[in-house]
């Protein structure tokens, strides 16, 4: 399919957007009314930009107000037209948007609305133009797509036809099986955009929230696949109104734009019905076979298969000589053990459990760039998967940058991509750990069995600055293939987080992303000072946390101080035997149960030279959250312990 993104969803001038539209290989675009108004270009000129850049001018947007009720505005209404395919001439555009009437003096009579629209299309067709007819959702008279169908049918010029936007349909919970009654033919073009699912003015949501597929809440994939299977095969256009994309430096956001794109088309084939099940079906459903000779017109982007996760390989961290030696005492106290030390590279294995720390060290490595930029943090995350070629060039086809770093004589080289953040995403496929790379680069040591019951990685906590939320989300859906959960505003002293969760089917990854748009949270300060974005914190599961806890403690491990207070509310909200809530307070130990009694217990350290800090949890009864309710007097303690009210090193 072609793909499209009209000019007003990045930032900067008309000819910065079309050169980064163009570099993320966009096959055209649509101008932007005011976009035009605003370059110091004469239309001619931008036209001959786009033919040199290899882009399409698909769609002229918007033409306003144009059906009236009274004749006089009508007629003024037809100049205004005129003057606009002028210069739809000059550059080249041959498809306008024509927007319902949100004025008062809109017409409410669709016998007249209808004339209109032909009389429009008339004109339109002396100059070679077609007008694609949308329905807004704030529409005074006309906001329901099939309303503007009936009125496209009745008016029934061969230059008129529909637009359809997705936000416009969803966001009024319309359903969209109705677009496959309309012929493929009558839809003249289709925009996409998705969004956060929130309850407020649908004209403010769309100016301000609107985000990429696969970044909000709504069912994007069914969205698209109901129009390719009412016969479309026109471009797929995002138009995207967002406050933050205005923002954003433009590249960013236009490789975000494809990438969701690419997205969207894997998810449409996924759910498309194989060829054979069709065949069978067909004889006693015939519409059945023709949604499938629809599809069939367009080609969708088929990309390697998401990898399997099988869990955490490693967990990489970037420190100097100072911090290093601090955080292996930490890592100590948490009961990892010391166990390999790299054949050529300051560089460090801890082992407990399942979970393996890397200490990275070395002079001149990505890690010894990224501490420069970053201080002391999480620089690398190896996931095990079952093909780890296939994963990287799975993350390559959605334009992720492949990374290569510098790797010793006989030593292993792991497949490799950059996340949004610019740390390292490995990918350590089963074939590889049969291999041994652990005993290939590095020297091991004998388990002494010294830990305190840490297991796995239970979830990986990453703050992001608010311009990289919505494409880390897009990201974690893309490249791995995981399903995210609900949005959730979580209360700090000093602001709201918005926070997201992501997970694959068997649970094996579990990623929490988290904003905040105020500069004093403890998440912001945690971005400042990460110059960007940054795990920041990671949660280990063990089987008794109260084993784990006090035995940490006795090897000097600092934990979270959590107040009192949190501990008599606790008896209030839930029915908890009194001596089980004196285990919880003695050792500040967190607890939370879902609607279905599954039980969740968690434990803080406070923060690592205020850049991270660990938690330990313990899931019963098939809990699947995070302790969202916890998370205000988590945050609470956390600025506290930030602010140096109560400090204490992590490990003594």
């Amino acid at each position: 399919m072609r793909r499209s993104i009209a000019t007003v969803s990045i930032s900067g001038s008309l000819e910065d957007k079309m050169e980064s539209i163009a570099r993320a290989r966009f096959d055209g675009f649509e101008v932007f009314e005011n976009d035009l108004i605003h370059s110091a270009l004469s239309p001619r000129r931008i036209a001959a930009l786009a033919a040199d850049l290899g882009l399409a001018i698909d769609l002229y947007q918007p033409f306003r107000d144009l059906d009236a009720a009274d004749d006089k505005l009508f007629r003024r209404n037809l100049d205004r037209a005129e003057r606009k395919f002028d210069l739809m001439g000059e550059l080249g555009a041959t498809m306008i948007l024509i927007c319902s009437n949100v004025s008062a003096s809109a017409s409410t009579d669709d016998a007249q609305i209808a004339g209109q629209l032909y009389e429009l299309a008339e004109r339109a067709a002396k100059r070679g133009i077609r007008l694609a007819y949308e329905s807004l959702a704030w529409g005074r008279h006309v906001w329901d797509y099939r309303h503007s169908w009936r009125l496209v049918q009745q008016a029934d010029h061969p230059h008129l036809g529909l637009c359809l936007d997705s936000f416009h349909i969803l966001s009024r919970g319309l359903d969209p099986r109705h677009i496959e009654e309309i012929p493929g033919e009558s839809i003249f073009f289709l925009q996409l955009a998705d969004a956060p699912l929130m309850t407020m003015d649908v004209l403010q949501w769309s100016r301000h929230y609107r985000c990429f597929p696969g970044q909000g809440g709504f069912d994007m994939p069914a969205f698209l696949g109901h129009v390719l299977a009412a016969g479309y095969a026109g471009p797929m256009s995002l138009e995207i109104f967002n406050d933050v994309f205005r923002e954003a430096p433009n590249r960013d956001t236009t490789h975000d734009a494809m990438r969701s794109l690419l997205w969207l088309e894997e998810q449409v084939k996924l759910r498309r019905p194989a060829p054979s099940a069709v065949a069978a079906e067909a004889p006693q459903a015939p519409a059945s076979a023709a949604r499938a000779a629809a599809f069939s017109r367009v080609e969708l982007f088929a990309p390697p298969a998401p990898p399997r996760i099988d869990g955490t390989a490693f967990v990489e961290f970037a420190v100097d000589d100072r911090t290093q030696s601090a955080l292996c005492r930490a890592f100590a106290a948490l009961g990892f053990e010391r166990a390999g030390v790299h054949r050529s590279k300051n560089v460090t294995l801890w082992r407990q459990g399942e979970i393996n720390l890397v200490v990275n060290n070395e002079p001149g490595s990505f890690a010894s760039e990224f501490f420069q930029r970053h201080g002391p943090s999480i620089c690398a995350i190896a996931l095990r998967t079952d093909d780890g070629l296939r994963a990287v060039n799975r993350a390559q086809s959605f334009h992720v940058p492949r990374f290569e770093g510098r790797v010793g004589p006989h030593e292993t080289t792991i497949p490799a991509v950059r996340g949004v953040d610019g740390s390292i995403l490995y990918f350590v496929s089963s074939e590889l750990e049969q291999r041994g790379f652990w005993d290939a680069d590095f020297v091991l040591a004998a388990s002494a069995d010294t830990g305190i019951g840490l297991g796995t990685l239970d979830h990986v906590a990453i703050a992001a600055p608010i311009e990289n939320f919505d494409s880390a989300v897009l990201f974690q859906r893309a490249v791995l293939g995981l399903e995210p959960g609900d949005s959730l505003e979580l209360t700090d002293p000093y602001g709201m987080v918005r926070s997201r969760a992501l997970s694959n089917d068997a649970r094996t990854l579990r990623i929490a992303l988290n904003v905040s748009q105020s500069r004093s949270t403890v998440i912001a300060r945690s971005v400042d000072t990460l110059h960007g974005a940054g795990v920041h914190h990671l949660a280990f599961d063990c089987a008794d946390i109260f084993a784990s806890v006090a035995a940490a403690r006795e090897r000097g491990l600092v934990f979270l101080h959590i107040p009192d207070n949190y501990y008599d509310d606790l008896v209030a909200r839930f029915d908890l035997d009194a001596a089980f809530v004196a285990r919880l307070r003695a050792l500040r130990v967190l607890y939370d149960r879902d609607p279905a009694g599954g039980e969740f217990l968690h434990a803080y350290t406070p923060m690592f030279e205020r850049r991270f800090f660990f938690e330990l949890v313990q899931r019963i009864g098939g809990y699947d959250g995070y302790g969202a309710s916890n998370a205000p007097v988590r945050m609470a303690a956390l600025a506290r312990d930030v602010a140096g009210l109560v400090s204490a090193p992590l490990a003594r």
